[in-house]
């Protein structure tokens, strides 16, 4: 029988068992999600409960600084593209598991030895040939297959599927969060800059005044009073620019990191009005239940937990008996008797054996038993891990839409001040140069209009990051990847560089189409794949 012959009987008769055998351990099915049926502001006119697509839902505020701003993000933030290697890292650990479910013992081995026979033992010579030293030469192959008879690595196979799709949903999730925090913090710094803008308008404005006031004093028409007060309001307003100024500048920090950029100007980059973005007047929220299927971090608890619960599986094999096929062939031969060495690799030196072997861990005192259990309970704490997930992206989604339409709510009563306290300055300026009100009047009429200003502004801002909350608690926004791969060409090439990576790391380029066999974002894929080398 040749080798080929051998290993031919041995796939033969490993692969029926391997891919039919049963497979212990619970199947995983999707668990039971605490949704409510509509959300408690379905009511509210500005929001709809009709379906939507979030996959840009930053456009929502027509700012294309603030769309070039995300796009940068998303091709240079490093804490996206560690999560794309740890993608990476999954789907070769896929490939792993895979590998698990053939021969995992397979070895070649040879070498040529030089004997010298002890003349003092004769137990060392039998043959009687104490006078000879001879050469040995070996030369084969060996092979053992434990057989997956109870499941074990088909369900390994099935929690590294589970496992690198978890590594997917947590990459888009990685986005979702990227998306909101650029939006938020953009939102922050436009906020800041109308702020700085209002307490510059208020000090040209109080520097007005207060040249009236030493006008007035100058003429015999008002006390030095008038003058200390004027500057001591004018001085406050002068001292928030430079608060503000520091908040700004702390915000295009933050902002630089989310782009992966070092410290530098961003006035390129921040080019364009200095206004908040404006919301639309409503939200498309759709139903609690579209949250199941759109979060990625819903997701990802789930395929974690169906990677737990093929651990299980996993652990309970052992303690079942392993069948296994082992085999060995090859060639040996030496010079005793005057046989040259060489005939290694002719027929005449063939050795071979084959044959099957089982092993059953029957004493384990309870620590496999024990060892399943622990599993289980892990199972257990990532169940209710996902529907605290669930819950969480409900709060999260309610919090938004109560920020939002009370937002809207408080910008119109802070309108109606910003109007009241500009018709209060005027009528106190004309009074005062009438002589018919002191200056304090003027003086908390400036200040009332600085302040209903700056908390317009503030709340304009509040309101567009409600709504950015809301979106990004809808989970919208990781549909922009695609089937872009998950680390961009610089790091595949440095990547590549290193390590062989085959097929599990495509060269730059174009992405190809998904490999046969490879689960894609609805499918946790066959339970046996071919090897992922």
């Amino acid at each position: 029988m040749t080798i080929v012959a051998a290993l031919r009987l041995m796939v033969g008769l490993a692969l029926p068992v391997s891919t039919t055998a049963c497979m212990v351990g619970p199947d995983f099915s999707s668990p039971d999600a605490p949704v409510a049926e509509q959300w408690l502001e379905a009511g509210d006119p500005a929001v709809r409960t009709d379906r939507q697509d979030y996959a840009a839902w930053w456009s929502a505020f027509n700012d294309p600084t603030l769309s070039s701003l995300v796009d940068r993000a998303y091709h240079q933030n490093l804490s996206l593209a560690a999560a794309g290697t740890r993608v990476i890292e999954a789907r070769a650990t896929l490939g792993v598991a895979i590998g698990q479910f053939y021969p995992q013992q397979q070895q070649l081995g040879g070498g040529v030895t030089y004997n010298q026979f002890s003349k003092a033992d004769a137990t060392t010579n039998p043959v009687g040939a104490l006078d000879n030293n001879i050469w040995r030469a070996n030369l084969g192959a060996q092979v053992g297959w434990e057989l997956d008879f109870w499941g074990k690595f088909r369900r390994g196979v099935e929690s590294a599927s589970a496992a690198y799709l978890a590594s997917i949903a947590t990459y888009d999730d990685v986005l979702v969060t990227l998306l909101g925090d650029v939006t938020t913090t953009y939102i922050g710094i436009r906020t800041l800059q109308v702020q700085i803008d209002i307490a510059r308008e208020n000090v040209v404005r109080q520097k007005r005044a207060l040249q009236v006031a030493r006008d007035r004093f100058e003429g015999g028409a008002s006390t030095l009073l008038d003058v200390y007060q004027a500057q001591n309001v004018l001085a406050q307003t002068e001292a928030a620019i430079p608060q503000l100024t520091a908040q700004l500048q702390q915000g295009e920090a933050a902002l630089r990191v989310l782009l992966g950029m070092t410290p530098e100007a961003l006035n390129a980059l921040l080019a364009g009005p200095r206004t908040v973005p404006v919301p639309p007047g409503d939200v498309a929220v759709g139903i609690p239940a579209d949250l199941v299927r759109r979060r990625p971090d819903i997701r990802a608890a789930e395929l974690k937990a169906a990677a737990q619960s093929a651990k299980i599986g996993m652990t309970k094999a052992q303690l079942f008996p392993a069948f296994s096929l082992t085999g060995a062939f090859g060639g040996a031969a030496s010079s005793f008797n005057e046989i040259p060495v060489g005939q290694v690799f002719t027929g005449n030196a063939i050795t071979f054996a084959f044959g099957p072997t089982f092993s059953w861990p029957i004493l384990n005192y309870g620590q496999i038993t024990n060892q399943v259990r622990v599993q289980d309970a892990r199972l257990q704490a990532l169940l209710l891990d996902y529907q605290n997930t669930v819950l969480k992206a409900q709060k999260e989604v309610e919090s938004g839409l109560a920020g939002f339409l009370n937002g809207r709510k408080q910008i119109e009563l802070l309108r109606a001040s910003v109007r009241a306290a500009n018709g209060a300055l005027r009528v106190a300026m004309d009074q005062y140069s009438l002589g018919t009100r002191d200056f304090t009047t003027v003086l908390t009429a400036e200040q009332n209009l600085y302040t209903a200003q700056s908390n317009l502004a503030g709340a304009e801002g509040n309101l567009a990051t409600s709504l950015t909350n809301v979106f990004r608690a809808l989970g919208g926004g990781w549909q922009i990847r695609g089937d872009r791969e998950f680390v961009d060409d610089k790091v595949r090439q440095q990547m590549r560089s290193r390590t062989n990576w085959g097929t599990v790391l495509p060269a730059a380029g174009p992405p190809p189409g998904p490999a046969p066999g490879l689960p894609g974002p609805e499918d946790r894929g066959p339970t046996v794949r071919p090897p992922q080398w």
